[in-house]
């Protein structure tokens, strides 16, 4: 087994505990797997040793890798997952009369159907919020804000308290408490409870921790940055003081914060647990070449919580091609390519930052009749209830005789959610089908309906009998009117069980309606809407960031890379600086899951670029990796950070004359004063002319600021890009 001389290292660790800076593609589990031959040859017993994998498929992968590599005979050690490592644990706390005996819930379906119940015992005096707290996403949400409470090893309410979450999310706390009772009633567990309980118990009594302890020498986990507390506390307690701990990770891939995992888990977070430790690099890639090494150390360079390390791409890595380019057009044109070069689609990912903005791609990609998969296949636009319904209005507007159809009034009174129990629903739809009148408001139908559900009822009925006469409407136009009549993004806002969820819904209303507007017939854009669609196996793959973690193709494209969307903030939704350091290590794997070729695509329009592609300076790692291949000192070359690509080189062991760029060379110009920006502040824009600053969000080094022209109205800009001018402020 060949290795370089930083893995040579992290296998030849003596003593103590380590962390191990993996890149990625750095070849961590080749590391890995040697460490544990290593320690299996200095005589340490297999038992004595533990490996712990991030997922089953990573566990599988090195188990079979190991097997592969070890001598024939050898007895091997211990490779789990937290998980599994919790079945055994809770095994044996059972059988030693700690731990009550349950059994666990091992299909979807059986935690959802709790979930329910555990919902309408929360809600049993609301009937009202039934409907909303029992849709699919809501109830995700729940089963999320369970698990989370499980992870973090806090009390729901103080949970609750801390995160951001929507209005529907009130009866949480109580459906938690809910959901204990009955799995302890019925004996039952979830997968969250196999490191829930077992840490419980072992936390509460001191002999059996006492028990557990003292059976291991050492241990190794991968992926460690993207641990949770009750993993942390888990792992520390079955470690204690006799075990040396392996700690492998890469913090600029922490993108789990949501679910549990912090960025400082590999370095305050570790040295507070187990104790000093051994630091040890693993920064040479093997995944991609210069153009895209660099970029990387780029994008991530302005977070703050971020290791000192660079990533450096490897002799005989792929020359990786970068491009950044704007709309749909040049998607298809690279994949048009791709396939002339005889390569496959299905070597081939499209990444979004969210589902919502998958849906440009997908009606791009079914109209030039490219099959794709997705990567969950509820995302299908089509098949999301709230375009059904939407496909359900604009095709009321070409035939008034739908008014008449009992199912469709109920569906479109259903999307998005009045707030009003199904059952009055169905009735209301069909006596509207009878009638074609609204009831009085001393109709039984309507009783106990009063404020927000009996007005949405009024105004969608009041909709639906206008939209008829708006058939000569362009299509943009016609479902603009019907989302500002239906007030759909106060709707879905306040129905959304987080807040993330109801920006991402309000985004799509956003996407439709600028798809809408390529269209010019009502008809066409309809059948798009209402296209019977399929998952190909041989088709570009569509997935989002998060569920690309680990992952890698010899092409990818990264769809929307917009300003608001990626990094993702909006004004109910201000970026914060931590919120912007999450976002950039999320930008930053997105860029890193490319081996051969890395497209960056923005949506143009009224879209501008998103400040990561201007981060990344993907054309100076261009250049750079242009004369680094052509072996040319040439010219000195104009970079937006001379200081990071000289590090990179020196590292390399090569060097080139470097000068700094000018800063209209990088996108923009500093503004008058240098800053700070602060709310009240005047300046004037080269285009827009004088305003003041409403809004400040993000960096203070480089933040979003909202300004209010006297002209143009409100505006949103990036302070550093933005050729702006602050105006000393006037004397009183």
């Amino acid at each position: 087994m060949r290795l370089t001389t930083e893995q040579r290292a992290v296998v030849e660790h003596v003593s103590g505990h380590a962390r191990v800076a993996a890149v990625a593609g750095s070849g961590k589990t080749t590391t890995l797997i040697a460490r544990v031959l290593h320690l299996l040859e200095r005589g340490v017993p297999p038992a004595r040793l533990l490996v712990l994998m991030f997922n089953r498929s990573a566990r599988e992968d090195f188990q079979a890798r190991l097997a592969a590599l070890a001598p024939a005979g050898q007895r091997l050690p211990d490779v789990r997952t937290f998980h599994s490592l919790g079945h055994r644990l809770t095994a044996s706390l059972t059988r030693w009369g700690a731990l009550e005996p349950r059994q666990l819930l091992a299909a979807d379906w059986q935690v959802e159907r709790l979930l329910r119940q555990a919902t309408l015992a929360a809600l049993a005096d609301d009937p009202e919020r039934r409907e909303t707290a029992l849709e699919a996403d809501t109830l995700e949400a729940l089963a999320h804000f369970c698990g989370l409470v499980k992870a973090e090893m806090v009390a729901p309410a103080t949970l609750h308290e801390r995160l951001d979450l929507g209005e529907e999310s009130g009866h949480f706390v109580s459906a938690f408490e809910h959901l204990e009772a009955m799995l302890a009633e019925h004996a039952l567990m979830t997968y969250s409870d196999l490191l829930y309980r077992p840490l419980r118990a072992l936390e509460a009594d001191a002999a059996l921790v006492a028990r557990v302890q003292g059976f291991l020498d050492h241990v190794i986990i991968d992926e460690y940055q993207d641990i949770n507390q009750a993993q942390l506390r888990l792992l520390a307690t079955l470690a204690g003081r006799g075990a040396a701990v392996m700690a492998v990770g890469d913090a600029n891939q922490c993108i789990y914060e949501w679910r549990g995992a912090h960025p400082d888990t590999m370095h305050e977070h570790f040295a507070a647990t187990f104790g000093a430790a051994t630091d040890y690099p693993l920064s040479t890639t093997f995944r991609h070449g210069h153009a895209l090494a660099l970029a990387a150390n780029h994008a991530i360079a302005a977070n703050r919580r971020r290791p000192d390390q660079l990533c450096l791409a490897a002799a005989g890595t792929p020359d990786t091609r970068l491009d950044v380019a704007t709309g749909r057009t040049p998607l298809l044109e690279t994949l048009d390519d791709w396939q002339r070069a005889g390569r496959r689609l299905d070597e081939a990912c499209l990444l979004v930052r969210s589902w919502a903005l998958s849906v440009p791609a997908q009606l791009a990609l079914l109209r030039a009749g490219v099959p794709f998969r997705l990567a969950r296949e509820d995302r299908f636009v089509f098949r999301l209830p709230l375009v059904q319904a939407l496909s359900g209005y604009l095709r009321l507007a070409r035939d008034a005789r739908l008014l008449t159809d009992p199912a469709l009034i109920q569906r479109l009174l259903e999307q998005p959610t009045p707030f009003v129990a199904r059952e009055r629903l169905a009735m209301l739809a069909h006596r509207l089908a009878e009638t074609q009148a609204f009831p009085e408001r001393h109709d039984p139908l309507l009783a106990d309906l009063k404020g927000l559900p009996l007005r949405n009822l009024k105004r969608r009925w009041a909709l639906l009998c206008e939209l008829p006469r708006l058939a000569g409407w362009p299509p943009a136009r016609l479902l603009a009117h019907v989302v500002e009549r239906l007030e759909a993004d106060k709707v879905l806002k306040r129905a959304a069980a987080s807040r993330d969820k109801g920006e991402e819904d309000v985004r799509l209303l956003d996407v439709l309606i600028e798809q809408a507007d390529e269209v010019s017939d009502l008809g066409a854009f309809i059948e798009l809407l209402e296209r019977p669609v399929e998952n190909h196996a041989d088709g570009m793959l569509i997935t989002t960031v998060h569920g690309a973690k680990g992952l890698e193709w010899p092409l990818v494209v990264l769809g929307s890379v917009n300003e608001g969307d990626f990094p993702h903030y909006g004004r109910d939704n201000p970026l914060t600086a931590e919120r912007l350091e999450e976002e950039r290590r999320l930008f930053y794997v997105a860029i890193t899951r490319a081996r051969e070729r890395l497209l960056i695509l923005h949506d143009g329009g009224d879209h501008r670029p998103s400040r990561f592609v201007a981060e990344s300076a993907w054309q100076d790692c261009r250049q750079v990796n242009e004369r680094l291949l052509n072996d040319a000192a040439g010219s000195p070359l104009a970079v937006s950070d001379p200081e990071l690509v000289g590090r990179y080189l020196t590292v390399l062991g090569r060097s080139l004359p470097l000068e700094p760029a000018r800063r209209s060379d990088v996108g923009g110009t500093e503004p008058a004063g240098g800053g700070p920006f602060s709310v009240g502040q005047r300046l004037r824009h080269a285009v827009f002319g004088e305003g003041e600053i409403a809004v400040v969000e993000g960096d203070p080094a480089n933040p979003v600021i909202e300004v209010r022209f006297r002209q143009a109205g409100r505006r949103r800009l990036i302070a550093r890009r933005a050729p702006i001018e602050l105006l000393a402020a006037q004397s009183g």
